[in-house]
């Protein structure tokens, strides 16, 4: 027998995948990265050198930590979820390539993977019914 399903828990699902993850990226990245400045933001945009880019790293960085920040505020709101998915993809498809290329090898880059995984399932779902957009894919 197959586990009854409905709309509904889907958007529920969707929205406690959205709150957690928004929560987590928000407290455990973001705001870390935030608070750290132009220096970690340098670091952390230096990580677009492993695309051959390696103009104005803090700008980059500061980009990554407004993905990561912003994106885990709208993740929760249930705005602009599709988007802010898309931006935070981007983000964690660049932490993956700079821990597979820097030879930090598949367990240091699977964080990155299994969020890029999300993020790009978020991206394709949508945030559901329940948030400000109010629309379910």
């Amino acid at each position: 027998m197959a586990w009854p399903s409905s709309e509904k828990q889907r958007d529920i699902g969707l929205l406690l995948v959205r709150v957690g993850i928004g929560l987590m990226f928000i407290l455990a990245h973001g705001l870390p990265k935030l608070m750290g400045g132009p220096a970690v933001w340098a670091k952390v945009g230096s990580a677009t050198g492993y695309l051959g880019i390696t103009a104005v790293p803090a700008l980059f960085g500061l980009l990554a930590t407004i993905a990561e920040l912003g994106g885990g505020v709208l993740l929760i709101a249930g705005k602009w979820v599709r988007v802010a998915s898309a931006a935070m993809l981007v983000t964690m498809l660049v932490a993956t390539l700079m821990h597979i290329q820097g030879g930090d090898g598949l367990a240091k880059a699977s964080h990155a993977i299994e969020a890029a995984v999300l993020f790009a399932g978020l991206t394709l779902l949508g945030g559901g019914r329940y948030g400000i957009d109010g629309r379910s894919a």
